[in-house]
């Protein structure tokens, strides 16, 4: 069973910064696609990076320009930077990875959570 493993969450004022970590146990180069997504209090989980091998990055609307999705194979980690923070980014954050063919999240982290204050 792969196992992905968040880090990097935390509380922050509008307007900083914070990396999220994804580590994987198996090598995410075997992913086609690594993902982040966030749920909110009271809101549907949402998508807000997704690197696709091969494939251009996407980003939700409200984050381009701020969030930055890595990936480094050779350490089989994900990154999500994430600057100029807003009231709006708090949530939790989960790491999701997917197996070649797979058109939604196979594997799922056990998420982090981000609080940004006003």
């Amino acid at each position: 069973q792969v196992q992905l493993v968040e880090s990097g969450g935390g509380l922050v004022q509008a307007g900083g910064s914070l990396r999220l970590s994804c580590v994987a146990s198996e090598g995410t180069i075997f992913f086609s696609t690594m993902a982040w997504y966030r749920q909110a209090p009271g809101k549907q989980r949402e998508l807000v990076a997704r690197d696709i091998t091969s494939g251009p990055r996407d980003y939700l609307d409200s984050v381009k320009g701020r969030f930055t999705l890595s990936r480094d194979n050779a350490k089989n980690t994900v990154y999500l930077q994430m600057n100029n923070l807003k009231a709006d980014d708090t949530g939790v954050y989960y790491c999701t990875a997917s197996k070649i063919g797979s058109r939604n999240p196979d594997y799922w982290g056990q998420g982090t959570q981000v609080t940004v204050s006003s």
